[in-house]
């Protein structure tokens, strides 16, 4: 039986960090690796863990970030917050020789989005407000085969779902991606964990790969992130026409074309909320 355990509340901090490397992965990422002292209480465990990153108001050219106060965080007065939300990729605390580092990577695309620009023209030296993890989910436990399924704004959270789960769990992870040069994000260690199918973007391909599967037994764990509206008709066929239970399956809209700044703790499908 598949099992799902507490969510782990960490210290909830704004954090302003400094860029101390940049690193270009295949034609769609940018890795960016920050560093500073309030790293020191920084915690990130579960495979989707996600912080806010604070941007600029591209109107204005102003940050704008939340006040911690007793009460928690507070919202400036004035101003508008643009924030977008990121799973980390990787956190390595401090040693004797080095200090703690967090690595982030941003999908760009050229385009004047405040989260693409920031990373593209991002240089050593540069600052990054984050906010959280506010909290970590752990993988589930008690299943036998795992199916991820992902466009590249998720890779981040394949790479750490690959490296989070036991040897005994088989991994499935299908993957679309705008450029094949992009394949490179996971590691040869990654590759030879899981059973990775890259996919060409669009056209439905993650959702037939998905339904190529065919029955999916209870022992099997299904984890889809993306695009929003391309996931409804994924989460459709997984909950609705197979009937899988909500216990045994997590669709989330990591983004949604046309709008910016989604929450993806929203629904992707209004008209069929979860349950």
């Amino acid at each position: 039986m598949i099992e799902h355990g507490p969510v782990e509340r960490n210290e909830f901090a704004i954090r302003t960090l400094t860029v101390s490397r940049v690193t270009r992965i295949g034609a769609s990422f940018v890795r960016i690796t920050l560093t500073g002292d309030s790293l020191a209480t920084f915690s990130s465990t579960g495979p989707a863990d996600h912080v806010k990153v604070f941007f600029a108001d591209p109107a204005t050219g102003v940050l704008s970030v939340p006040v911690m106060t007793p009460e928690g965080p507070r919202r400036p007065e004035g101003g508008v917050v643009v924030s977008r939300d990121y799973t980390p990729r990787a956190f390595r605390p401090a040693t004797e020789d080095s200090p703690a580092e967090l690595d982030l990577d941003f999908v760009v695309h050229g385009s004047d989005a405040p989260a693409s620009s920031w990373a593209e023209a991002a240089a050593p030296g540069d600052s990054l407000t984050i906010a959280g993890p506010r909290g970590s989910r752990p993988a589930p436990t008690g299943m036998k085969r795992v199916v991820l399924g992902a466009d590249e704004t998720a890779l981040p959270s394949v790479a750490r779902w690959i490296s989070q789960l036991p040897e005994s769990v088989e991994i499935f992870a299908f993957v679309e991606l705008s450029h094949d040069s992009d394949a490179v994000y996971l590691s040869p260690a990654d590759v030879n964990r899981a059973h990775v199918i890259w996919l060409p973007k669009g056209e439905s391909a993650l959702e037939r790969a998905i339904r190529n599967l065919g029955p999916i037994e209870d022992d099997t764990y299904v984890w889809v992130a993306g695009e929003a509206g391309a996931l409804v008709p994924i989460r459709r066929y997984l909950r609705r026409e197979l009937g899988l239970p909500a216990s045994q399956v997590k669709v989330d809209g990591y983004w949604k074309s046309g709008e910016a700044g989604r929450d993806h703790h929203a629904p992707i499908d209004e008209s069929d909320p979860e349950d």
